[in-house]
């Protein structure tokens, strides 16, 4: 079972990073050939991952990576807009001090480090503040799934400065910290409503969105 786990976990990050593009057609012995495995462990994981809509199985034509849609775009942000606020306020209200202690780690981002990393370790780090592990986990799982939608939406929004996600960040963290459950949740609210706004406008134009 740990090869077959180990086998969806790399596919399915080669798909979230888009080293699998979106759109992309997958036939099971050239994967099998990717990943040094038999075909049986690679045809498990695309099963996995076609319950979690990230690819199309066809038996007979081979799989094909899921292009990127704008509705689950939205959905996607949607949830996030409902649990990051919940795991802010709950975090405020609830994390011990070395945990609050623990994200000012965050306040800072080193240049020449991915950015999108750094941005899904953040907001990773609120959700398990929280305390509350199924918000919290439903929450990782909601990131994981927006990493293809930024990877993917980059072209679009390249060239802008991190400085002021950063800062967005930093203001979470100030409330948090402070115990200022209805500051956090007004910030991590309009921190997602922000993302969403940016990312479904550079996603509109990307050729593999459907």
């Amino acid at each position: 079972m740990l090869l077959r786990d180990d086998i969806y976990g790399s596919v399915r990050s080669d798909i979230l990073a888009c080293r699998l593009a979106p759109g992309e057609e997958m036939r099971e012995q050239d994967l099998a050939a990717k990943y040094n495995v038999s075909r049986a462990p690679i045809r498990d994981a695309l099963l996995r991952l076609e319950r979690e809509h990230l690819v199309t199985v066809n038996a007979r034509q081979g799989s094909r990576v899921n292009p990127i849609s704008l509705s689950d775009a939205n959905e996607i942000f949607q949830m996030r807009s409902v649990l990051e606020p919940a795991c802010a306020s709950a975090a405020a209200e609830n994390a011990g001090l070395d945990i609050l202690q623990s994200l000012d780690i965050y306040r800072t981002f080193e240049a020449g480090s991915e950015f999108i990393a750094y941005n899904r370790a953040f907001h990773a780090a609120i959700a398990e503040a929280s305390g509350n592990r199924r918000m919290a986990r439903t929450t990782t799982e909601l990131l994981d799934q927006s990493e293809r939608l930024v990877r993917v939406s980059l072209a679009g929004i390249k060239g802008r400065d991190p400085a002021q996600l950063v800062a967005e960040h930093n203001a979470l963290i100030d409330a948090i910290q402070s115990r200022n459950a209805r500051g956090a949740v007004r910030i991590a609210r309009d921190h997602v409503s922000k993302a969403q706004r940016r990312v479904l406008s550079a996603l509109a134009f990307s050729a593999v969105v459907s």
